[in-house]
């Protein structure tokens, strides 16, 4: 980890766990482009496409709940959207097979806003469940949905039934204002990242957060077992993810998890093996895409 600081390869935090315990917990770099300031363990970083997580879980949780099958269509929640909520269903928001055409972003600037695209949206790019696009008007809807269900934000819903319910003190959504300790994204021209759009989902959270959030998921606690099976299904074609990333299962049960997240020039990758016990997480500041190269380097380390 010195060595990839040292030649400016990370800027930002890591954690290791195996055999459930912290054996590595560490920090790298600076907090801003003005390099003035030392990151430390207590520091928030954007966690990218990490947070799409937390939309499939609400979504799983209000299923054992019994407010809504996988198979219900969008239309039955937001009646007001076009005909194509009518074809769309819950499961093909998760597995991004929903053929709804990817956010307007120069017209954005709030959910409203959002909400105000997909009732624009004329046609389907494809038929849902013959073909897949990774795109977020498929995590903006899961949102919109959980919104509908609860009566409450997503922001509070999150706040409330998954970060307070995994002890997950330090994390925080968007928007918010005046927070502490959120290291500022920044390129290698030392140029800040843009103030976040008041869009909800965007998270910022410790490394010990995230790792707090992986244990609660894999031992169960915030869904059940058929639940984290199925949010952990992709779209039968190369190079496609799930709501987790890419999840490896055996027998039904989850046996690895990767997922990473790109915001800016923050960065964000967590690895873990529940077979052999152990995950690493990294999240960084500074892109240099390097943390597919670091964690396969701590892999190699662990394995001896």
């Amino acid at each position: 980890m010195n060595h990839y600081s040292q030649i400016g390869a990370f800027n930002g935090n890591i954690v290791v766990s195996k055999n459930n315990k912290i054996i590595y917990n560490a920090s790298f770099g600076f907090t801003d482009e003005t390099k003035t300031r030392k990151l430390t363990t207590d520091y928030k970083f954007n966690i990218g496409s990490i947070t799409k997580e937390f939309s499939a879980v609400a979504l799983m949780q209000l299923k054992e709940q019994g407010k809504l099958k996988l198979n219900d269509k969008v239309s039955k929640f937001i009646p007001e959207l076009p005909k194509w909520a009518n074809e769309v269903a819950i499961a093909d928001l998760l597995q991004y097979n929903s053929g709804i055409p990817n956010v307007n972003w120069k017209s954005i600037q709030n959910d409203k806003d959002l909400f105000d695209g997909l009732k624009l949206i004329d046609t389907l790019d494809f038929k849902p469940g013959t073909n897949y696009d990774y795109n977020n008007n498929n995590i903006f809807l899961r949102q919109f949905i959980v919104e509908r269900l609860t009566g409450m934000s997503f922001k509070t819903y999150a706040e409330k039934f998954i970060f307070k319910l995994c002890k997950m003190n330090s994390s925080v959504m968007t928007p918010f204002e005046n927070e502490k300790n959120i290291a500022k994204g920044f390129n290698n021209n030392l140029v800040q990242d843009k103030t976040d759009l008041s869009i909800t989902g965007g998270t910022y959270l410790t490394t010990i957060d995230l790792l707090k959030w992986v244990n609660c998921l894999h031992s169960k606690k915030i869904v059940n077992k058929k639940s984290l099976f199925e949010i952990g299904q992709q779209f039968n074609l190369e190079e496609t993810q799930s709501a987790l990333g890419l999840a490896k299962y055996k027998n039904g049960n989850l046996i690895e998890h990767l997922h990473d997240g790109r915001a800016g020039n923050y960065e964000a990758i967590l690895v873990s093996n529940i077979t052999k016990k152990f995950t690493i997480i990294l999240l960084d500041n500074n892109y240099n895409g390097k943390v597919f190269e670091i964690s396969d380097a701590i892999i190699e380390k662990l394995k001896k």
